[in-house]
C-alpha cells in the first residue's frame, strides 16, 4: 500500500483529530481511601473534591501540582484490582528536584535513572540522569502505598507540535 492509498484514521496516514479531547481524569484502583487521600495529599496535591455519595459509594478527585489532569478513586470507583494501574507518567521540569521533594515528603523513590525508563523494573536502568539530560530521557520511579506505579519523566522541551 503507499501512502497515496493509505485509509484515513490508519497508523499509515493518520487523520489529525478535529474535535479537542483532553484527558481529565485516570481511575486509580486503591485498597483504602483515607490512607490513599492522606498519601496523595502527602505529596503536595490539590484535593478537588470528596463526595460521599451514598453508605457504599464515595469519590474523591485529587490533582498533581500543576496538573490538567486529575486523579480518582473511591470506594465501589472501579472494580480493578488495588494497585494494579502501572506506569502512570508525571512529567517534570526536573526529576533530582522532584525525587528529592517526594523524599522529603517521605516517599520511598528510586533513585534517578536512565535507559529503557518505561520499565518499572531495574533490567535496562543506566544510574543518573541521562548524561545530556535529554528530554524524555531521565526517570525515577515511586508507588502508592497500594502499589499504583507512578513514573517521574524529566522533561525540559517538549516534542515540535505538543
Amino acid at each position: 500500500m503507499t501512502s497515496t492509498d493509505a485509509r484515513p484514521g490508519t497508523s499509515e496516514s493518520p487523520v489529525p483529530g478535529t474535535i479537542d479531547m483532553k484527558l481529565e481524569v485516570v481511575v486509580l484502583p486503591v485498597s483504602d481511601v483515607d490512607r490513599a487521600k492522606h498519601f496523595y495529599l502527602n505529596l503536595g496535591w490539590r484535593l478537588d473534591a470528596d463526595f460521599p455519595i451514598s453508605a457504599d459509594l464515595r469519590v474523591l478527585q485529587i490533582t498533581p501540582t500543576g496538573s490538567r489532569a486529575s486523579i480518582i478513586f473511591g470506594a465501589e470507583v472501579t472494580h480493578a484490582a488495588p494497585g494494579s494501574a502501572e506506569k502512570l507518567l508525571l512529567a517534570v521540569d526536573d526529576v533530582d528536584a522532584a525525587r528529592a521533594d517526594l523524599k522529603g515528603r517521605g516517599v520511598d523513590v528510586s533513585e534517578v535513572f536512565h535507559g529503557q525508563g518505561l520499565q518499572t523494573g531495574t533490567s535496562g536502568r543506566i544510574p543518573g540522569p541521562d548524561p545530556e539530560r535529554r528530554s524524555y530521557s531521565s526517570f525515577a520511579f515511586f508507588k502508592d502505598p497500594d502499589g499504583n506505579g507512578w513514573l517521574l519523566q524529566e522533561l525540559k522541551q517538549r516534542l515540535p507540535g505538543r
